[in-house]
Parts: structure tokens; sequence; C-alpha cells
């Protein structure tokens, strides 16, 4: 029997492979279905509305099908689209982390995405980002709002941001460093007295608190719930500064992690809940890109800052991926 030809390195046209996607079409793709809009996307990033039209118009042909679609909300994806921009964030995403990854300790360079909740972008990041700007002096950071970007966790798996101070315990499938248990504490006016709360306490006034869909109201709920306290008389307040200044005169009281209350303002008191309620806070990344020169540092500098600022916490101890979060004793 004679023997085969060797198959050709270049296949018949019949078998060839359909061509890839580029990534600048995938970074088109990815910059309008986070603006909203081809108008709002080419502004932020500085290219004209046609280069990205003709980037998403080339990728939608490759697909064969539409990726976006216009509406009287603004441009959003297609079910197809959808699809394809988890594949795009992660191919944008590596091509960045191939040149992030081979970056030294001493040297590193380009942009740190953060997300963080007001409380902690208050009372815990400052120190440490200004640490690590004298560490890593070539290093820009872009400070998020949690709330405002979808949630801590959820803008490190889509890829928007590169870190979140987030709650530890609504986020197993993340990479994990604890940092801190912060106490909910019970905040009236000064008058009411160092007494110890009671659960009477959390009904006999009108309850300020954030918005629903914020992680605290959504904490405070259960506690209160899981402890029969009825929820009649919520009033939903956005800021925390607004929240404090209604319970001063006299509207109601509150329930806050301790960073949200400090400095807490002349005329009100805080105190321990009946039973601890606490928020453990973590520095969230995605697993495979825990090892990157630029999130090793900036996990280590966030570590350090909170150990100088005194903040209770035990050792760093990282929690892998759908690992649970340790118990620890509540702060003072």
């Amino acid at each position: 029997m004679a023997d085969r030809a060797p198959l050709s390195p270049l296949l018949a046209p019949s078998m060839a492979p359909p061509l890839a996607p580029s990534l600048a079409q995938l970074r088109a793709l990815v910059a309008v279905a986070d603006a909203g809009g081809f108008g709002e996307a080419a502004a932020e990033h500085g290219v004209s509305q046609s280069t990205l039209s003709e980037a998403v118009a080339r990728l939608e042909a490759l697909a064969g099908r539409p990726l976006l679609r216009r509406t009287s909300a603004g441009t959003v994806p297609t079910e197809a689209g959808l699809r394809a921009l988890v594949h795009a964030r992660s191919a944008v995403q590596a091509a960045s982390d191939a040149l992030l990854a081979a970056q030294e300790e001493g040297t590193l360079a380009g942009t740190l995405r953060v997300a963080s909740f007001r409380s902690t972008a208050t009372h815990l990041l400052p120190p440490a980002l200004a640490a690590f700007r004298a560490k890593h002096p070539g290093v820009g950071v872009i400070l998020l709002d949690a709330e405002s970007c979808g949630g801590g966790a959820e803008a490190v798996r889509a890829g928007r941001v590169d870190a979140g101070l987030i709650l530890a315990d609504e986020a197993p499938d993340l990479r994990l460093t604890p940092l801190v248990l912060d106490e909910y504490l019970f905040a009236a006016p000064v008058t009411r007295g160092p007494q110890p709360v009671t659960l009477a306490d959390l009904s006999a006034q009108p309850l300020i608190l954030p918005p629903q869909r914020d992680s605290c109201h959504q904490r405070v709920r259960r506690y209160l719930t899981a402890r029969g306290v009825p929820l009649t008389h919520i009033t939903e307040v956005e800021q925390d500064s607004v929240t404090l200044s209604m319970v001063g005169h006299g509207l109601g009281v509150t329930i806050m992690p301790r960073l949200a209350l400090l400095p807490l303002p002349p005329g009100l008191i805080a105190l321990p809940l009946p039973d601890p309620l606490t928020r453990p806070l973590a520095l969230a990344v995605l697993p495979h890109r825990a090892a990157l020169p630029l999130l090793r540092a900036f996990t280590a500098t966030v570590l350090e800052s909170v150990e100088r600022l005194g903040t209770p916490h035990k050792a760093p101890e990282v929690r892998e991926p759908s690992a649970p979060l340790p118990q620890r004793a509540a702060p003072n």
C-alpha cells in the first residue's frame, strides 16, 4: 500500500477555518456595550464614532448576525451579542495581561481599576493608594463606586475592574484576600443614652436605610427579619451623610457598618446591636489574574495599609474560589 502524502500545512479553501476577529473589533464591541452607545463609547475612548461602527459591523459580518441593537434606552447587546461579549472581554483582557505578566515588580506600569464601597473608599483605601503610588509611580489608579458599576464582585467577573473591595461571603467564585470584619452599629440621637440596644429599639422609630439594591440594606433586612422585627417603617436614603443628618434631627434611627459611621457626627451615639452583625470585607480578583505582578503588588500594599491602620484582622489568608471564609471575631 502506498504511503499517504503528508497533509499540506495550507488547507484547501473548503477546509479553511473561519476568519478570526481582530482585537480592535472585540474592543469596539466591549466599548459600545459598556458605554451604551456608539457616541458615548467614542467620546470615552477618544476615537471616532465611524471607527467603532465599522469595527462592530465587520465583527457582525464575521458572526453572521447582529451583536448590538439600538433601543430607546441606548445600544444594547442582542442574545448573540451577550454570548459573544463573554469571550470578547476575556480575549481583550488576556491580550493586556500578556504584557502585564511580563512586568517586573520594581517597574510596574499601566492602569489599575478598583471598585469599592463608599465607606471603604473613604477610610481604608486612601492610605493604601498613597503608599501604592509612592512605590509604583508608573501605575495610574481609577477608583469606582461599587454600587454604580453593578456591584464590585460582578465588575471583577466582567473585567470592568481589576480588583474590588467586596463582601467576601457573596463571591465564593473569586480569589479573596480577607481584610476585616466591619461591625454594624445602631446609630441614634445622643439623647437616647448609652443603654444596650434591644430588638424593640429597632422597631420603635422609623429605620433609615440605603435603597433596597444596596448590599447593606439587604444584610440589615435579613438580620431584622430573622429576629422578627417588623419592617413597616423603613425610609430609604441614598447618601450616608444625609441619613446621619436625618437621624441627628430626630427623623429616625439607622444601622450602619462602623466604617460608614466614621467620623460619627456630633449629637449621635453608636452602639452594638443585640446580636452581632458584620460584613466580611475582602479584596477580590479573578483567580487566573491573581499572579499578575500589578495585582500582587496592590494586594500586598492594601494588606500592609490595613495593618498600619490597626484595623482588626488576622494574618493575610488568601481564600481560593469556593473555599469557605473563616469566621472571625467582630472588631471592638
